[in-house]
């Protein structure tokens, strides 16, 4: 069986092909070549009418000669990449969704594909607290004056100082893995947590010891506001200049989730006026952020590049989980992360 490990400098070819062997084991003979694309060194964008992706159309068809199974992050599968690859019957994606995958051609060319939930929960809650602490306390700021040799004492006076976690409401916009693991660090240091999310459910929420409420209740409710929701038609510009005037007055809003969630064109308005004390962010609407960004160098924004995901744990568990799921094609089952269910063809 001929696989191709489309990796990249994050989920390598090389982890990719190791991980799929040691997953397919002496079932199978294969056949695996490599495909280096891009990112992260050049950032993924727009290909052929797929969002998020790396690479070209024409190099990638190239490399599906006669290709059974890729296993990819960031591959641009188009609608002329899947016409171009008859053989294909299986795109594995190491992401929480093939975003980089026409999921209709993919269908009609009777080729499942297969994602990886799950698979940065762990380094994306992390960084969204570390977020939220470095927004809270100055961190950032700090750190780069000192730097500059000034002593940025003045940040002790009261109506400059820090907050504090413990005794904070905290309120996260979306409860799946990700928000679950933040809630839990949020409540072992004394926060108390709200959360909206429409498919949440109430009783399982006060299990966790958390409140679930609605949207603009939270951010009436809630000093720090955190967003880990999914984004589609409708959680675009969820948070609008009409829900940033419901947050209390000096509020912090950190988004490690996608840029897209929020608005991001009264943000500096809002931080002018007060209605924000800070906003932490590692995406955003256009990535990386043009030149004439608004809240480049703005006191109280904290801005990392996409980062929350950059672990090396990560990097594995993806390869491991789309191996696994190469390995359940070998064997003639289905991929138990199938994104597109209605597919006749391929494995499914």
């Amino acid at each position: 069986m001929r696989v191709l490990a489309a990796g990249d400098h994050f989920v390598s070819p090389e982890l990719l092909e190791t991980c799929v062997r040691d997953e397919a084991g002496d079932a199978v003979d294969l056949d695996v070549r490599r495909l280096t694309l891009p990112w992260p060194v050049e950032p993924f964008g727009p290909v052929g009418g797929v969002r998020e992706a790396s690479g070209d159309e024409e190099t990638l068809i190239k490399s599906l000669d006669g290709v059974e199974v890729c296993l990819t992050q960031m591959a641009p599968f188009t609608e002329a990449v899947f016409a171009a690859a008859p053989d294909l019957r299986l795109v594995a994606v190491c992401r929480g969704g093939p975003v980089n995958v026409d999921l209709a051609a993919a269908t009609r060319a009777g080729v499942a594909v297969s994602y990886a939930p799950g698979r940065n929960a762990s380094a994306a809650a992390e960084y969204a607290v570390g977020m939220i602490l470095a927004a809270m306390r100055h961190i950032p700021g700090a750190d780069s004056e000192l730097h500059a040799g000034r002593w940025r004492g003045d940040l002790y006076a009261y109506d400059k100082a820090g907050l504090e976690l413990s005794g904070t409401t905290v309120g996260l916009v979306g409860y799946g893995a990700i928000g679950r693991i933040v809630a839990r660090v949020l409540l072992a240091f004394g926060a108390r947590v709200l959360v909206s999310d429409p498919y949440a459910d109430a009783e399982a929420l006060a299990q966790d010891g958390v409140t679930l409420v609605d949207l603009d209740e939270l951010l009436r409710a809630s000093p720090v506001v955190s967003l880990h929701a999914r984004l589609t038609p409708e959680t675009r510009h969820l948070i609008d200049a009409r829900r940033l005037a419901l947050l209390p007055r000096g509020a912090v809003l950190v988004n490690t989730a996608r840029g897209e969630l929020l608005d991001h064109e009264p943000l500096a308005a809002a931080l002018g006026d007060g209605r924000l004390r800070a906003v932490a962010l590692d995406v955003y609407d256009v990535e990386p952020p043009p030149a004439d960004w608004a809240l480049r160098g703005l006191p109280g924004v904290v801005a990392t590049p996409h980062l929350a995901g950059a672990t090396r744990q990560t990097a594995e568990r993806a390869a491991r989980i789309v191996a696994g799921e190469a390995a359940r094609h070998v064997r003639g089952l289905p991929p138990a992360h199938l994104a597109n269910p209605e597919v006749t063809g391929g494995s499914a």
